[in-house]
């Protein structure tokens, strides 16, 4: 197993779990009106959808990649997962603030940037293993 392969197993296992502890708020917010988001929903519990949505999109993803064959092409593919969910998380911060769930706004905003500046390098070194090995 390379180091390349390994990161996108990581990525796969903190999609996974990131997104399934979302979902669970999410609908925990939206149809029972419990937990962090219940505050945000309560008057607008169609509102999660979104939520839903995106939490449930990221569980797919990182299911496949968990499931699918390497290929360094999915390090470009999760560098641009990871800048669209970091950047909907900076832009919708005050999410965290009114949810009252900063510590997980920090930590999952640092990973998903943290991911896009390792895939970045990943594809940059996978690129470059590739064109020495041919020589």
């Amino acid at each position: 197993m390379t180091l390349f392969y390994l990161l996108v197993r990581f990525n796969a296992g903190f999609l996974i779990l990131a997104s399934a502890g979302g979902l669970v708020t999410d609908i925990a917010g939206s149809f029972f009106g419990r937990g962090a988001e219940a505050g945000l929903l309560g008057d607008a519990p169609g509102a999660g959808i979104g939520f839903i949505e995106a939490h449930g999109l990221a569980l797919i993803i990182g299911v496949t990649l968990w499931r699918i064959a390497y290929s360094r092409n999915w390090h470009a593919v999760l560098a641009a997962v990871h800048v669209l969910l970091g950047t909907a998380n900076l832009l919708f911060w005050q999410f965290f603030i009114a949810a009252d769930v900063l510590v997980v706004g920090y930590v999952t905003t640092a990973a998903h940037w943290l991911f896009v500046v390792a895939h970045l390098a990943a594809l940059r070194g996978s690129t470059r293993v590739a064109v020495s090995s041919s020589h």
